[in-house]
C-alpha cells in the first residue's frame, strides 16, 4: 500500500493550492493509499536555520513529527504557489530546517559526493501561478520547481519527482478551477 504524505506549502488554508491538496487526498484515499496531508500554516517551528550547517539546532517537535511522517512516506506530494518565480518563506524555511544532513542526505568524509538518504521514494509537484506557463518557463526557467525537484528532492535521492502547473490563476474561472480539481484528484488516484 502507498503511504502518501501531502505537504501545502500555502500559507493560506483557503488558498487553491489547500483545495489541491484536499482534491490530492481525496482521489489518493479512493484508490486506497493511506494518505496524511500536512498544512504548513498548523506546524510550530522557527523557519529560519540560525547557524546553517555548523551548529545543530533543536528541531521542535512538529518539525520531529514531520521527519517521521516522510520517512514513513513512498510518496510525497508537494503544493505551493510560484510567488516571485519561487515559492513561500514558510516553505522555504521548512525545507531547510527539515531536510537535513543526516537525515535527508550526508557528506561524504573527504569527498565532493554525499549519500542519499530518502532514496526509494516519488514525489509530485503541484504549483500555481498567475504567470502563463510559457513564461515561467522562457523567461525565468522555472527556478521554484528546479529548485525543489532537483536542488531538494533529487539531491535526497527521492525519484521520479513529477510536475502539474496550473496557470494561470488570476484568470480562471469557476468553472476552469473545477476542472484542475478533479484532474488533481485523478493525480491523487493514480498516485503519480
Amino acid at each position: 500500500m502507498q503511504k502518501i504524505l501531502i505537504i501545502n506549502g500555502h500559507p493560506d488554508k483557503e488558498s487553491l493550492c489547500a483545495g489541491f491538496a484536499e482534491s490530492y487526498k481525496k482521489g489518493a484515499l479512493a484508490s486506497g493509499a493511506e494518505c496524511k496531508l500536512v498544512h504548513l500554516a498548523d506546524l510550530q517551528f522557527n523557519p529560519i536555520l540560525q547557524h546553517g550547517y555548523k551548529q545543530r539546532t533543536e528541531l521542535e517537535p512538529d518539525l520531529l513529527k514531520m521527519q517521521q511522517l516522510i520517512t514513513n512516506a513512498s510518496h510525497l506530494v508537494f503544493v505551493y504557489p510560484i510567488w516571485w518565480a519561487t515559492f513561500p518563506a514558510l516553505l522555504k524555511g521548512f525545507i531547510d530546517r527539515t531536510f537535513l544532513p543526516r537525515f535527508a542526505f550526508a557528506y561524504r568524509e573527504n569527498s565532493q559526493f554525499w549519500d542519499k538518504l530518502l532514496t526509494g521514494k516519488s514525489a509530485r509537484i503541484i504549483v500555481t501561478m498567475d504567470s502563463p506557463k510559457w513564461y515561467y518557463s522562457l523567461f525565468t526557467k522555472k527556478p521554484g520547481i528546479h529548485a525543489i525537484r532537483k536542488g531538494v528532492l533529487q539531491f535526497c535521492g527521492i525519484n521520479p519527482v513529477k510536475v502539474t502547473g496550473f496557470a494561470p490563476i488570476k484568470t480562471a474561472d469557476d468553472k476552469k478551477i473545477a476542472q484542475w480539481l478533479l484532474k488533481v484528484e485523478e493525480l491523487g488516484k493514480k498516485q503519480l
